[in-house]
């Protein structure tokens, strides 16, 4: 099984969430792209809940904010894992949403708030050394929310691709499905 957790604002219909569930169903692989809370806690017990379900250990790629939560779970589950452009300190990236106090689901375009609250519940889901082995890393150098630099020195000798140009979504993350594949075994 593979899960894709999607970044702050998005959903399990985004667009990248729909490219890997076409590709899996394509290729007769059980692939689940859940939308989350904007909550951190319940966001991080839905994941652990499915990840508990499953009769095999599933595999993880994490998106933006997805993929902190992913580095978590990866953390306390051994799971392999694919981080997309990910957040590693969202407690320093997020507070800005904090001033506007509302934030835009991208599926639905809803608003929703922020509070300190949700900034405080990430701290606990802070993993400071990653079991590196574990992850491939996608990062795109223009990434215009996260600066890829961040994720490539938090992570020094997991596997990565890292491309110039692009942004924050990864432009052409399809390119990359069979490297993924390869990752993940």
């Amino acid at each position: 099984m593979i899960i894709y957790i999607h970044g702050f604002g998005g959903s399990g219909k985004g667009v990248k969430a729909e490219l890997f569930r076409s590709y899996y169903h394509d290729n007769n692989q059980k692939f689940i792209a859940p939308s989350l809370s904007y909550v951190p806690d319940l966001a991080i017990s839905t994941l652990e809940e499915l990840i508990e379900s499953c009769d095999n250990k599933p595999k993880l790629i994490g998106s933006s904010l997805g993929g902190y939560y992913a580095i978590y779970l990866s953390d306390r589950y051994n799971l392999k894992t694919v981080l997309i452009n990910p957040s590693t300190k969202p407690v320093k990236t997020l507070p800005k949403f904090l001033e506007d106090k509302f934030a835009t689901n991208w599926y639905d375009l809803s608003s929703f708030e922020v509070t300190q609250k949700h900034l405080n519940m990430l701290k606990k889901y802070e993993v400071k050394t990653p079991k590196e082995e574990n992850f491939l890393l996608l990062l795109q150098k223009d990434d215009d929310v996260i600066d890829y630099r961040v994720a490539d020195s938090k992570f020094k000798i997991s596997k990565k691709i890292i491309t110039t140009g692009g942004g924050h979504s990864f432009d052409g993350v399809e390119e990359y499905f069979k490297d993924i594949d390869s990752f993940l075994g």
